[in-house]
């Protein structure tokens, strides 16, 4: 596994970071926005935003005196490449699995 996947992983593993990512799914926002939408202090939204944003996953744009925070493509782009690699052994389990159960069944 690539370091990129391994720092997407376990920057992801964290709940409320997870709830930032599905936040900013729907676009941009501040910190304040994120910290009010989760019910969390601004220094928590801050730290959490800071991991994802050290892991590749936001990027943020300093507006006046505020933070906006939208998500990055690649990473998610990288993961989804990542997860499609192991689809050609799921789809060999379910075919046996439905061999399998066509046997029992009596059917072939």
């Amino acid at each position: 596994m690539s370091a990129n996947i391994n720092a997407t992983l376990s920057a992801l593993a964290e709940p409320k970071r997870l709830q930032i990512v599905e936040l900013l799914r729907e676009g941009p926002l501040t910190v304040g926005e994120i910290a009010e939408k989760l019910e969390l202090l601004q220094p928590q939204t801050s730290k959490h935003l800071g991991v994802l944003n050290k892991a590749g996953l936001v990027e943020v744009k300093a507006q006046a005196n505020m933070r906006i925070y939208k998500l990055c493509q690649q990473p998610f782009k990288d993961l989804d490449g990542w997860l499609t690699s192991f689809e050609h052994v799921w789809e060999e389990r379910f075919d046996r699995l439905d061999e399998y159960l066509q046997k029992l069944q009596g059917k072939d």
